[in-house]
């Protein structure tokens, strides 16, 4: 059974903008406006900094930069999306305050953040689930809350997948144009995962390919986040269902 970086990195990579709508500068407004929503701006001293774990092509590493933070990490498995985002980045004009980290976002906080030093942490577009256990997801946030200083955010968006879908519900429809159709199926493995199995099809000239790969996801509900980031010392401000279908949780270190 692939990783969630090796699903991405054999499929849906190579589709994940356009997964997205296309339009990065579109998708990174909605972001921005989502971050100002939350109370998300630069603050006024130079130099506040934020880190993006699993960035993608970056929307919300570019919303980030577009309200003023001066430096913005933007860590992801996936090679292939760091560099759209560093052209993404090179061309909307925030290259100086992007920097691009290709590596595990397991552990990655410490390595490149000293605590207390981090006005934001993101996680989003439903990147917790990626991670291969719930106990990485502990971890992680014990992470996010020794990098942020006191009054930082963390804000993580997420899909809640602990109510078990059955029939036909189990087919998902993620997005169809006139050249590419992505579907996506869940076969629930037990009380902790599901298995996602995703469907890309794409028109070529003799006619249409499918190519299909699949991983596990991790079901966490959003009582567990909630208990995990009070736990490490983050007071949660919001959690609850927010734009297509995701959690959006926002917390702020004590």
């Amino acid at each position: 059974m692939a990783t969630a970086a090796d699903h991405y990195e054999s499929l849906l990579a190579e589709h994940y903008t356009w997964m997205l709508g296309g339009d990065i500068e579109e998708a990174a407004a909605a972001q921005a406006d989502l971050f100002r929503e939350l109370g998300l701006t630069a603050p006024v001293q130079e130099g506040a900094a934020a880190v993006d774990l699993g960035c993608g092509p970056g929307p919300q590493t570019l919303a980030l930069a577009s309200l003023g933070f001066a430096s913005v990490t933007a860590v992801d498995t996936s090679a292939r999306l760091l560099e759209e985002l560093t052209e993404f980045a090179r061309n909307s004009g925030h290259a100086q305050a992007v920097c691009t980290v290709h590596e595990d976002l397991r552990g990655a906080l410490p390595r490149l953040a000293s605590p207390d030093s981090l006005a934001v942490v993101a996680c989003m577009g439903d990147t917790l689930p990626h991670l291969p256990s719930s106990q990485d997801v502990q971890e992680l946030v014990t992470d996010v809350a020794k990098a942020l200083h006191p009054g930082g955010s963390f804000v993580a968006t997420y899909r809640d997948l602990t109510r078990e879908l059955h029939g036909p519900e189990r087919f998902i429809p993620v997005r169809s144009t006139g050249d590419r159709i992505l579907t996506c199926f869940l076969d629930y493995q037990g009380e902790d995962t599901v298995l996602v199995h995703d469907l890309v099809h794409t028109r070529h000239p003799d006619g249409w390919k499918l190519k299909t790969s699949s991983y596990p996801k991790l079901r966490l509900s959003p009582q567990w986040l909630t208990d995990q980031c009070r736990a490490a010392g983050l007071d949660v401000r919001r959690h609850a269902a927010g734009p297509r279908g995701l959690y959006v949780l926002h917390a702020v270190k004590q």
